[in-house]
């Protein structure tokens, strides 16, 4: 028997809306940017991917231990291989996962970042775009909920 627990994964461009996303809902994901902002006091650095993700997985794997019932995670997760770790943290802990994908055009997306504190370089825009992958249930998510509204931010 499957336990209720349930990972919901965000997947978009910077300011494709994720965060705001969230906020709306009035939940707490777990963020990379705020992962960043912890470890190395800067959202934007870059330099630390690997200890930033390493955190969200342990973050993750603490509150399906808790057996909380859905955790949201905020970040990119542009491919396949990105996500991949969920899906397995999913299937390992018996819970469900599913992918929210901000189907947000890179124009869109570059205008909203252009606009905020911390601006992703226009260049690291266009090579992410170049990167994304939509999720799909092939990969192993039990639904792909599809965000194209705009009022999302």
């Amino acid at each position: 028997m499957s336990s209720p627990e349930k990972i919901v994964i965000a997947v978009g461009l910077p300011g494709s809306g994720k965060s705001t996303y969230f906020a709306r809902l009035g939940v707490h994901a777990i963020s990379s940017d705020a992962i960043r902002l912890q470890l190395a006091d800067d959202e934007t650095d870059q330099t630390i991917h690997a200890r930033v993700f390493a955190t969200v997985r342990y973050l993750l794997r603490q509150r399906l231990a808790l057996h909380r019932s859905i955790t949201f995670v905020d970040a990119t997760n542009l491919t396949a291989k990105e996500r991949r770790p969920y899906v397995r943290m999913a299937r390992a802990h018996g819970c469900g996962i599913e992918a929210l994908y901000f189907d947000i055009p890179l124009e869109l997306c570059k205008a909203r970042n252009a606009a905020r504190g911390r601006v992703v370089p226009e260049s690291a825009m266009d090579s992410m775009a170049a990167k994304l992958t939509p999720p799909t249930t092939a990969e192993g998510f039990d639904c792909v909920l599809v965000i194209r509204d705009e009022s999302t931010r």
